[in-house]
């Protein structure tokens, strides 16, 4: 008499099931309780080595009715059926015995939450509204399955981002055109690899055209060249598109041709372009009182234009201003503190009395033309000062012309502008909840792009940000978090968030990243890819001798018989 499979007992008391439509992976063990909102316990079939397992994997649960629900283990537990054998167990050192335990009165257990389920029938996958039978079979999740739920790297648009978990060869995919539709963030604690993370998400969207960026290059390691932890050299999105796609600006050339940094144009802003709103986002930074940011609107509108300049030579201020002093418009203590905090900018060689070109008109030119900025702080980027009032200072501007084109495309006067990626780092400086619903990047943040620009925020602190912020992000590329505040801001709003925190907590210190939200169907945790690799280079399009300005610096040698061969 031939013995029947589990699944074919099974079958016997539910009635038979659907033929699967892909072929299946290993199983891993069966349903044996759960719900919707808590997840599913599975228990581990005799023969799954539950050390080979891992919180962030995938598993595929078949249900009875031909669905087949994609789930992420979030848990993993060791049972026993009689609870005496904690207290007494017995002796493994014979392997018959040992054999005979495992399985039946000991086993292991994961929790699995159900996150899309694919009807039978059905081109694509739908979020999970009920759960699947007792007894259902769990299987590890194939590549077959990996590529209907994220999509194919193959597919315009799609861009790889890593590996899931175990499953080497596998590639996880963001849909870019989702990815820019709203705000997205990169977190993660010094150390972690936001950069090469972010690095990555910037050429993604730069080779597949689906946004122009604007980067402030808090420590230039986006522009031209920079290293990785090996302290090997690697290419900038300036080498690694080297046909015009990408434009370097810099506001300390000086450190640019130290670095050897090739960049298209020097900043440069005059005190009398500034206005009272640039300085109101350093209002922290400088300690600067409600009552002495009020004060500056109306010094702008005493001191005209060279206000700043006027203000930092006291004399000509103390001149123009002594009637309002007098009146009492204006407390002497106050325009005293002023003038003292405003000294700061002749620290900043950038800030000049007058310049001839206007610096946000250079890069707006190249934004319209679809081509990326990146601009280098330099020595400068040491100063969170100078970072936040440059930032401030463009964006707002940058933001107005995006404003006018796109109501002039509304009225049928004009062509929309392209969608706008503008990433910022310490973006927590920039959108702390005190000052993030008066700040332009606040404005954008919860605008959903509106006016075709969204942020790119990257930080180590996402707890110091304004919540309505954080609930405006799209995308969420976490990397390890260990501070609790900081973990409860990442996942405010998410769905099934006490099931991820488990995976965020287990995560690697780097190369590990979990990716949720707009741009990816279900939650991901992945081994993202390698900035830097000849395999990367390759499918960015860079070839040896693509870079036309090496191609130039080679024939030259070869001219002054430095490399010619015999």
């Amino acid at each position: 008499m031939n013995e029947r499979s589990p699944e074919e007992e099974l079958d016997v008391f539910f009635g038979p099931r659907p033929a699967p439509s892909v072929p299946v992976a290993p199983r891993l063990g069966l349903v044996v309780g759960g719900s919707l909102s808590k997840g599913l316990e599975v228990k581990l079939d005799p023969q799954t080595v539950i050390e080979g397992l891992a919180v962030g994997r995938y598993v595929v649960v078949h249900g009875r009715t031909g669905r087949r629900f994609f789930s992420l283990i979030n848990d993993i537990a060791l049972d026993a059926t009689n609870p005496l054998i904690e207290k007494t167990p017995p002796d493994v050192s014979d392997p018959f015995i040992a054999q005979v335990h495992r399985g039946t009165s000991i086993f292991g257990c994961i929790h699995v939450a159900p996150m899309l389920v694919l009807e039978q029938g059905a081109a694509e996958p739908k979020p999970v509204k009920t759960v699947p039978d007792h007894f259902s079979p769990v299987y590890e999740a194939s590549p077959e399955d990996v590529a209907l739920v994220f999509g194919d790297a193959g597919q315009a648009g799609y861009f790889t981002i890593g590996e899931p978990l175990d499953m080497e060869g596998v590639r996880v995919t963001l849909d870019l055109q989702r990815f820019v539709e709203r705000s997205a963030g990169v977190f993660g604690k010094t150390g972690t690899g936001k950069t090469f993370l972010t690095r990555l998400l910037l050429a993604g969207m730069i080779r597949h055209q689906a946004a122009v960026n604007l980067v402030f290059d808090m420590h230039n390691e986006y522009g031209w060249k920079s290293q990785d932890e090996t302290k090997q050299e690697i290419k900038g999105l300036r080498q690694l598109f080297p046909t015009g796609e990408v434009a370097v600006f810099t506001l300390d050339d000086a450190s640019s041709r130290r670095r050897g940094s090739r960049t298209d144009g020097i900043v440069h802003i005059g005190y009398d372009q500034v206005e009272p709103e640039d300085v109101d986002g350093l209002a922290n930074l400088m300690a600067l009182s409600d009552v002495q940011v009020g004060a500056l609107y109306f010094l702008r509108r005493q001191l005209g234009k060279r206000w700043i300049a006027r203000l930092l030579d006291e004399d000509d201020a103390l001149d123009e201003l002594a009637a309002a002093l007098e009146r009492g418009t204006l407390h002497g203590g106050t325009l005293g503190a002023i003038q003292r905090k405003l000294g700061m900018f002749r620290r900043f060689d950038f800030l000049q009395p007058q310049v001839v070109e206007d610096p946000v008109q250079q890069v707006l030119d190249y934004l319209d033309r679809g081509t990326n900025v990146v601009l280098e702080f330099g020595r400068f980027g040491n100063s969170l000062e100078a970072y936040i009032l440059v930032a401030n200072y463009i964006t707002r501007r940058i933001h107005a012309h995006y404003v006018s084109r796109k109501e002039a495309a509304l009225g049928g006067q004009g062509s929309e502008p392209r969608p706008l990626i503008i990433t910022i780092e310490e973006a927590h400086k920039f959108l702390d909840p005190a000052v993030a619903r008066f700040t332009i990047f606040g404005t954008i943040a919860r605008e959903l792009r509106k006016y075709n620009v969204t942020l790119l925020i990257v930080d180590q602190r996402p707890s110091g940000i304004d919540p309505e912020v954080m609930s405006q992000i799209g995308t969420r590329v976490t990397c390890l978090l260990d501070d609790e505040a900081d973990v409860r801001a990442v996942f405010s709003g998410v769905a099934g968030s006490q099931a991820l925190r488990e995976v965020l907590a287990r995560l690697d210190t780097r190369q590990q990243a979990l990716v949720m939200g707009h741009a990816v169907p279900m939650p991901v945790v992945v081994r993202t890819r390698t900035y830097g690799t000849p395999e990367f280079y390759a499918e960015m399009g860079v070839r040896e001798g693509s870079d036309p300005q090496a191609v130039l610096t080679r024939g030259r040698s070869i001219l002054r018989g430095d490399d010619v061969e015999i």
